[in-house]
């Protein structure tokens, strides 16, 4: 009778996430693959015909060259937010308690605020008649406006801008988690601080580091809004075209081979994030 009334109770626990996962999750996800095998009639409709045409067209090298822009653009963000957001993470670390509940809420609170919003305040610094580029004028420093709207970087900004903190976040979380005896250790025995970072502090922050990255790379991979606005048409990247596959095209088949195409990238990310983030938190300092 235990055994059963633990199965119940088991159930109950575990039965309404299940549900809402099945409901929101799987079967959304199911009705996009079978539309991805699925293509338009004559008349704009989609008809079930359980075709690969939708991935063949997919990997024409138009698409492809879209599907690689934005996993450089991903990437990209990933590598400058570690950059930034390390150092960022430590100095917050060597705050005193109530320092660091400050920085900590000027990290957050940013994220609240809609994304429409932070990327028209990036619109009005870089345009040609912008801040940045009056500023520069201003100064003597340029003649003419600098073309900084509508290019990649401008685009690699905003996304930096939009995901930095989801990078410092894990990584002064790992900060704060590790033993700074060690450190000391290896300062007293005579490593530098390139050799303190590297065999010390490196192997302990690994697992943040990794959390980061992926936290990074996964939004970024799919970001919209951002290239939308901030980017042109040699910045399009695989949202938007399927953005314009369903509104514009209405060629609703192709676009969840995209979006199908998309998920595989980000299951790519977290199958390295399983093989390399999983093995961190059990990486010994030698």
């Amino acid at each position: 009778m235990s055994v059963e009334r633990d199965r119940k109770a088991v159930a109950l626990a575990v039965g309404p996430a299940l549900l809402y996962l099945l409901l929101f999750f799987l079967a959304p996800l199911a009705l996009i693959v079978v539309y991805s095998l699925a293509v338009n009639d004559p008349r704009g409709d989609v008809e079930l015909a359980l075709t690969l045409g939708n991935y063949r067209r997919a990997l024409d090298p138009v698409y492809l060259a879209v599907l690689a822009r934005s996993v450089g653009y991903a990437a990209l963000t990933t590598a400058i937010s570690l950059l930034l957001g390390y150092p960022v993470a430590s100095a917050v670390r060597a705050m005193d308690r109530r320092r660091q509940a400050a920085m900590l809420a000027l990290l957050i609170i940013p994220s609240w605020m809609n994304l429409l919003v932070k990327n028209y305040a990036w619109i009005v610094l870089l345009r040609r008649e912008g801040v940045i580029n009056t500023l520069l004028q201003a100064a003597g420093l340029i003649d003419a406006p600098l073309p900084l709207l509508f290019t990649p970087w401008a685009v690699v900004i905003g996304l930096v801008h939009t995901y930095l903190p989801f990078m410092v976040l894990p990584v002064y979380a790992a900060l704060e988690r590790m033993d700074w005896r060690l450190v000391e250790a290896a300062r007293d025995l005579g490593a530098n601080r390139w050799q303190t970072f590297r065999r010390v502090i490196l192997p302990q922050i690994r697992g943040g580091l990794v959390v980061g990255c992926v936290l990074v790379f996964i939004p970024s991979l799919g970001a919209f809004v951002t290239p939308d606005l901030l980017g042109g048409a040699e910045t399009l990247m695989v949202a938007t075209v399927v953005e314009n596959q369903v509104l514009q095209v209405r060629d609703w088949p192709f676009a969840s081979a995209l979006a199908i195409a998309l998920m595989a990238l980000v299951i790519g990310a977290l199958l390295l994030y399983r093989r390399f983030g999983g093995e961190a938190g059990q990486e010994r300092v030698l």
